[in-house]
């Protein structure tokens, strides 16, 4: 069983989803292929807007439902982070990097995430991604030698470019088997169809 995980590093709806998704695809033996694509960009070829752009109102409904989902996972979540907006580039390249030389890219896009939404860290500052990779237990200098091997930002474009052909317009997407699941709210079918595929 694959999963496509289509995420972004700075969306708060794939860190609120991100642990339960991870332990449900462990439990179920799930290989999971993630994906942290330029959300901006599926949101420009789908029609989707960027959170600056949205009406007043739907920005004011956003901090609502983020609260409500706090307190739902209980999870350490702060609703306006020191640093978002930020460039979560670089940080996903690592995030593909690893997942190329099949080392734990989950993990690792996890600790991007929680930086950004739990511990006010800008993953778009060089030495806080040193220290994240360093926490992940992982090399920076052979991450970002193997970055260039691979040529991680073609793969992260192509990435893009999949996500869209395969109907995906935000993040967290789920995309397994013949079907696809938006929103970490829908994690529940996730686990359903897992069950099934058993």
């Amino acid at each position: 069983m694959q999963i496509d995980y289509y995420c972004a590093l700075t969306s708060p709806w794939s860190y609120m989803g991100h642990g339960p998704f991870c332990d449900m695809a462990r439990r179920a033996g799930a290989d999971v292929r993630i994906l942290p694509v330029n959300a901006l960009a599926v949101f420009d070829r789908t029609g989707g807007l960027p959170l600056p752009k949205r009406s007043p109102e739907r920005q004011a409904y956003r901090f609502q439902e983020l609260a409500r989902w706090r307190k739902r996972h209980n999870l350490d979540l702060n609703l306006r982070p020191a640093h978002f907006p930020t460039d979560e580039t670089q940080a996903a390249l690592l995030v593909v990097a690893a997942r190329e030389a099949g080392l734990d890219a989950l993990d690792l896009a996890g600790r991007f995430m929680r930086a950004v939404w739990a511990e006010e860290r800008n993953i778009s500052d060089a030495d806080t991604i040193a220290t994240i990779v360093g926490e992940a237990g992982l090399d920076l200098s052979q991450l970002t030698a193997h970055r260039e091997n691979v040529d991680a930002a073609a793969l992260r474009d192509q990435a893009g470019e999949a996500a869209v052909q395969a109907g995906v317009f935000g993040v967290p997407t789920y995309h397994f088997g013949d079907e696809m699941f938006w929103g970490q709210d829908r994690l529940s079918f996730v686990e359903e169809k897992l069950a099934g595929g058993r």
